[in-house]
């Protein structure tokens, strides 16, 4: 495909439509099977979908909001408002009214698709409160009581007015201009009310030329692509949603986080994109499942990690007895590794955040490549990556082609190119702060290598400065903190102090343990205040920073009262914590921590 000649998204979606016709192209689940939506069923609903829009009064450039799980209709909706030149405004399911109310009256958007009732009860008090957003089009096809203020039409409903109404969608896209915007994707924001990030039809498919080129080498044919992540999330819309079209792949639609497993094995992708936090669940599964099996598997499993590492490092040399052992071990653990994966599985790419470089080691060792990624959402999203043949997990890989990176006297990595926004919606200061002569200031502090590879040291806002003027980058200490199998999460504290101090979560499978062992049965709360479990707590921290720097060890912590979830408001929809909310929450226990004597 020649990425660089496509007008539009929708243009490249009918054209391949047309191509492959019958193929399957959306899968998800009806009673407890994975049935198919072929290209052509869903072109011909698309076409039906963007004249129903028409027929309620939305013109290019309105707004229309999309509240749904991942599934068909969501993809659909998506395809049907870029047809008809309007902008897409994705919003997450796990969204409060206020989050909804904020998203609909920034973006001024005239209508919205809501899959099912649940969300509509949270999205309806907003969309009462709004003066524009008045039309919910819902999915699951049921209607909005008469009196609530809302006009509701069933999707149903939807495609049957579509059907009667004759406008060529096909023709009406084609006028739709690269340049034009195709999406507001709202950053889901760690601090303050989330920044409305305009994409273009040219961002993404420069983003989906770039990841094109990047995967060529795994060699591309009928591929299939397990979608988790949501599609509101920049990271998933364009790689697992418009990079797939444009190589006329599969999508299955995983149910959720707790059944990835088993939708692995039904679905045998190729291909999976999703965030570290996916990898560090599957990593923790597998490593716990060997650990209870013992024995002889056991020891081959974990010697087959330790050979997989040696194999790919650059400063140790394999015997020929250890060569021949990892040989061996290809057919006796990898194989049966990449069997609980679907056995079809080309390459897992991590993005959206660091992820961890054991992590990314382990999954290596075992046979299983892992390409992470760089990116955010102002470029559409991806930046950089490592590319098949030449991964080097510490970091996140070269520019991807197309992509130019610089890297500022303060260290901030600046980015160039088609893939960067056009700017914030309604908001010219933070544009202008955001891109300055053509180029993006991430916010993110890195350094480039000699061979051209990016290094990501931590956000500039994120950077700790202690009361000495050091800089120490929390991610990597809170990365090193959670690789312990008895934590789950971290936060580390200290901007202008004398040293560091942390926030603690603990694992369910640690408290469940400690418990047993204590013949007690208490709850994180009540255990955060437990003086006996604290102390184990911190005995575990000590261990810990026998492995940190001077500057990096934790000296004192805390033990949170219950876990970071977007639920409470303590992690972004990205599964990112919010670090301002969590220091605010807890701000008077850390601070109480300097007044101790120092461990």
């Amino acid at each position: 495909m020649d990425y660089k000649a496509l007008s539009n998204l929708a243009t490249m979606f009918f054209d391949q439509a047309d191509l492959w016709g019958s193929k399957p192209f959306l899968w998800s689940k009806t009673d407890s099977l994975y049935n198919p939506k072929s290209y052509k069923e869903v072109a011909d609903e698309v076409c039906k979908v963007a004249n129903g829009l028409i027929a309620i009064g939305i013109c290019k450039g309105d707004r229309v909001i999309i509240v749904s799980e991942n599934r068909p209709e969501w993809v659909i909706a998506d395809l049907a408002i870029t047809a008809i030149g309007a902008i897409v405004v994705p919003a997450y399911t796990t969204n409060t009214e206020d989050d909804h109310f904020y998203v609909v009256e920034h973006s001024e958007a005239k209508a919205a698709f809501i899959s099912t009732k649940g969300l509509m009860q949270i999205f309806g008090g907003a969309a009462r409160k709004s003066a524009l957003c008045k039309t919910v089009i819902t999915i699951d096809n049921f209607l909005e009581e008469e009196g609530s203020g809302l006009k509701s039409l069933a999707w149903d409903s939807m495609l049957t007015s579509g059907t009667e109404n004759t406008n060529d969608i096909r023709a009406k896209c084609r006028s739709i201009q690269r340049t034009d915007l195709a999406c507001f994707i709202y950053t889901s924001g760690t601090g303050g009310n989330p920044k409305g990030v305009m994409l273009t039809h040219g961002s993404i498919l420069a983003n989906c030329f770039s990841a094109f080129d990047l995967l060529t080498d795994f060699g591309l044919g009928d591929e299939k692509f397990l979608s988790l992540l949501p599609l509101s999330h920049s990271y998933e819309h364009t790689c697992g949603l418009y990079f797939p079209i444009s190589i006329g792949a599969q999508i299955y639609y995983a149910e959720g986080p707790d059944k990835v497993a088993q939708n692995l094995l039904e679905a045998q992708p190729t291909i999976m994109t999703a965030v570290p936090r996916l990898y560090e669940s599957l990593y923790d599964r597998i490593k716990k499942g060997v650990e209870r099996t013992g024995g002889v598997r056991a020891r081959l499993f974990f010697k087959a990690v330790e050979l997989g590492k040696k194999s790919q490092s650059l400063n140790s040399k394999m015997s020929w007895v250890e060569d021949l052992q990892n040989r061996l071990l290809n057919h006796l653990v990898r194989k049966k590794v990449k069997d609980k994966f679907g056995g079809q599985l080309k390459t897992f790419v991590s993005g959206g955040a660091a992820l961890n470089p054991e992590i990314g080691d382990f999954f290596l060792s075992l046979g299983i490549n892992i390409l992470q990624g760089y990116g955010q959402t102002e470029a559409s999203p991806v930046i950089s990556c490592n590319r098949p043949g030449n991964i080097r997990i510490e970091t996140v890989g070269p520019a991807l082609a197309g992509v130019e990176i610089k890297i500022a006297e303060d260290g901030e990595i600046l980015v160039r190119g088609e893939l960067v926004m056009n700017g914030y919606w309604r908001d010219k200061k933070a544009t202008n702060e955001a891109i300055v002569d053509g180029w993006l200031h991430t916010g993110d502090i890195g350094v480039i290598q000699n061979d051209g590879f990016l290094q990501i040291t931590d956000r500039k806002k994120d950077i700790i400065v202690n009361s000495g003027g050091d800089n120490i980058a929390p991610a990597r200490v809170e990365a090193t903190i959670t690789l312990r199998s008895e934590f789950s999460q971290a936060m580390v504290y200290g901007d202008k102090k004398p040293y560091l101090v942390a926030l603690i979560v603990p694992s369910e499978e640690f408290i469940g343990e400690w418990c047993k062992d204590h013949n007690e049965n208490k709850s994180l709360l009540e255990l955060s205040k437990d003086e006996t479990f604290r102390a184990k707590v911190q005995s575990i921290i000590s261990e810990i920073n026998t492995g940190l720097s001077q500057l990096e060890k934790v000296r004192h912590m805390i033990v949170a009262r219950e876990a970071f979830q977007t639920g409470n408001g303590l992690m972004t929809p990205t599964l990112k914590i919010r670090r301002h909310k969590i220091s605010e929450l807890y701000a008077d226990q850390l601070e109480g921590l300097y007044k101790r004597k120092r461990a």
